[in-house]
């Protein structure tokens, strides 16, 4: 059974310029254990589709399924990662991981709860930031932390909207590299499912085994890319013969693509 399905699926929303379409007739599968990347232009749609799988938004018609069930709202099989970070400020590193183990887990004792958020928060490199407040890290060290929180639902699904989008070039690539590494890694795989919003080409070709290309609207192509090697850095796959091709198709597609809303490229 896939774990994602979307089915003629419309999204229409209004602000104060009118109505807005923003999705229309889209129809999409992503099987279970897929890490595929949703890559295109600001504004092409790209962020509504995570919210619908999420449950944030309901569409206009059509149907989003998770599972074979049909969508109603936001629920533990799916986890996600925005590009704010979306910390607890009032709480430290250790506590907001605590806190999406003891809600996931209610039963969990407060003990095991901070022993298992100790060893997320190693597992993504933040072990020794636990009891800070997120005011007192940095942009990259936040993130770390919010994708240790991820980690922590254990959810099947994990939905990342440009995660990375606000960081330099230097602390992205170590994080991709870091997220790649948890996700070879079986133990913290747990056969999840990754669904990753991007604008950026090298991004998409770094992570994903699929990438679907969007422009406003509608999904224009999937590309299938080759498989990835164990312990590959983000580097070492952008200089892949077959990923350069596709690079170069995407690229065409980029350059041909048109505006969505609020792109000012």
């Amino acid at each position: 059974m896939p774990a994602v399905v979307f089915e003629h699926v419309d999204y229409s929303y209004i602000d104060i310029n009118g109505a807005f379409q923003a999705l229309e007739d889209i129809n999409l599968r992503v099987d279970s254990g897929e890490f595929v990347c949703l890559l295109g232009r600001s504004g092409c749609g790209k962020s509504t589709m995570l919210s619908l799988i999420a449950g944030l938004a309901k569409p206009s018609a059509g149907r989003v399924l998770v599972d074979g069930a049909e969508v109603a709202g936001p629920g533990p099989d799916r986890s996600i990662v925005f590009q704010n970070y979306s910390l607890f400020p009032w709480q430290k590193a250790l506590k907001n991981v605590v806190f999406a183990l003891r809600q996931t887990h209610p039963g969990m004792t407060k003990e095991t709860a901070c022993e298992q958020a100790l060893g997320l928060l190693e597992r993504v490199g933040m072990s020794e930031g636990a009891d800070r407040y997120p005011f007192q890290l940095s942009g990259g060290m936040r993130q770390r932390v919010a994708i240790a929180r991820a980690l922590a639902v254990n959810a099947p699904i994990m939905l990342l909207d440009e995660p990375f989008g606000a960081l330099d070039p230097s602390i992205r690539k170590k994080l991709q590299d870091m997220l790649l590494e948890l996700w070879d890694d079986d133990a913290s795989k747990c056969c999840k499912t990754a669904i990753f919003v991007t604008h950026d080409v090298d991004e998409a070709l770094i992570l994903a085994d699929r990438i679907v290309f969007m422009e406003p609207k509608h999904v224009v192509k999937d590309f299938i890319l080759p498989a990835r090697q164990p312990g590959q850095t983000g580097e070492d796959r952008l200089e892949q013969p077959g990923i350069k091709a596709i690079k170069r198709e995407v690229l065409e597609l980029f350059e041909k693509a048109p505006r969505g809303k609020g792109d000012e490229e």
